[in-house]
């Protein structure tokens, strides 16, 4: 039996230390002094800072480059990551490339969730797993002067931002220990194990709508917790559209956070996956789904062949309906006659239509299957 790594000892006591302080100090001092409603605000907009630098800058800027951002913005976001106290962008970017290339795999993913939630959560940073860094895999973020500068004085940034910053903002609000517990202590731990979530719990509880190839789920809970990084099985599907959440309802402040800047000229070259592909993709695994849920419960031949034939018409509808769909656009931006605009409405109506029969279907193989329970 192979001996474990060893222990990376100031990674244990900082993780120790600010959740035993977050569990203990800061719920002690509430209840016997309080907390100044500044502290708390100061707090909030520190712990969504950090977050929006991890979702929008570490992770869909700089590790999937899914969109492009001004210099301005990358400082922001550089900083704000120091202060989430996850590694440089340089190191946290390198090795979530390589968890993308070999996710759920034991010893080539760094926090594969193969090993359980306790190593995918927190423990593969306790220990050396991955021995020295290998940043060869971004080679493209060794050129960017702002993740070079940010790398070089990772630990001056990280110091001031955690330590200088609530001290100095603890003196301006006349509430020094108040400050340095929640917008220090308390903002950092609830930022550390929100993004964790995503490595633990967002490969664990959830569903898979769009691939079974992988470990990773979709769960709009979590998306809550981690500022719209919850719909995990559609990254992993779709890992380099700059939306994690593609619904209008689905929570996803990263992804207003990027819309909101892409109008205001400060990103660009957003990179989204076609609608046709997430929605075969999407298809596919129903068909799948259902399949097993017939085969499991030995229901006869016939709702096979259903299946297979709905599918296949809901399928061919689809792929007319977008390239109406594509030729009307092309129509509009060329400034011709728009007559495919009601051909377009009337093949958007005949898939609702395909896809209702398809849905039906499921439903009655669903209840089908629970009758011969």
């Amino acid at each position: 039996m192979n001996p474990k790594p060893p222990l990376i000892i100031l990674n244990a006591l900082i993780f120790g230390l600010t959740a035993l302080a977050a569990l203990t100090l800061a719920p002690l001092h509430g209840y016997l002094v309080g907390y100044q409603t500044e502290t708390l605000v100061l707090a909030v907009l520190l712990w969504a800072w950090n977050g929006l630098s991890i979702t929008a800058g570490y992770h869909r800027l700089w590790s999937h480059k899914a969109y492009a951002a001004h210099p301005t913005v990358q400082w922001f976001l550089a900083i704000g990551g120091a202060m989430a106290l996850q590694n440089s962008i340089l190191h946290w970017a390198s090795d979530h490339r390589r968890h993308h290339k070999h996710v759920d795999h034991d010893s080539k993913d760094p926090y594969s969730a193969s090993r359980g939630f306790w190593y995918s959560h927190i423990g593969w940073m306790l220990r050396n797993y991955q021995g020295e860094p290998d940043y060869s895999n971004a080679r493209d973020l060794q050129k960017n002067t702002i993740v070079m500068f940010q790398h070089k004085h990772y630990a001056i940034l990280v110091l001031a931002t955690n330590i200088a910053l609530p001290l100095l903002a603890g003196v301006l609000i006349g509430d020094l220990w108040g400050t340095l517990l929640m917008a220090g202590v308390v903002r950092l731990v609830a930022m550390h194990h929100g993004t964790f979530f995503i490595n633990s719990l967002a490969h664990i509880w959830g569903s898979q709508p769009y691939s079974d190839k992988q470990s990773s789920r979709d769960n709009g809970v979590i998306a809550l917790l981690t500022f719209g990084e919850g719909y995990h099985n559609f990254h992993h599907t779709f890992e380099y559209d700059w939306r994690n959440g593609i619904r209008w309802f689905h929570f996803d402040p990263t992804k207003w956070l990027i819309g909101a800047l892409a109008k205001l000229k400060l990103a660009s070259n957003l990179r989204e996956v076609p609608a046709e592909r997430i929605e075969t993709a999407k298809l596919q695994m129903q068909l799948k789904q259902s399949k097993a849920m017939l085969l499991d419960r030995g229901l006869p031949e016939e709702w096979l062949n259903k299946l297979e034939y709905q599918y296949q018409s809901v399928l061919e509808r689809m792929k007319l309906y977008y390239q109406i769909k594509q030729q009307t656009l092309k129509e509009k931006r060329q400034h011709l006659d728009s007559s495919a605009k009601a051909q377009l409405k009337e093949m958007k109506l005949c898939l609702q239509e395909q896809q209702q029969q398809w849905l039906k279907l499921r439903q009655q193989l669903a209840t089908t299957t629970l009758a011969k329970l």
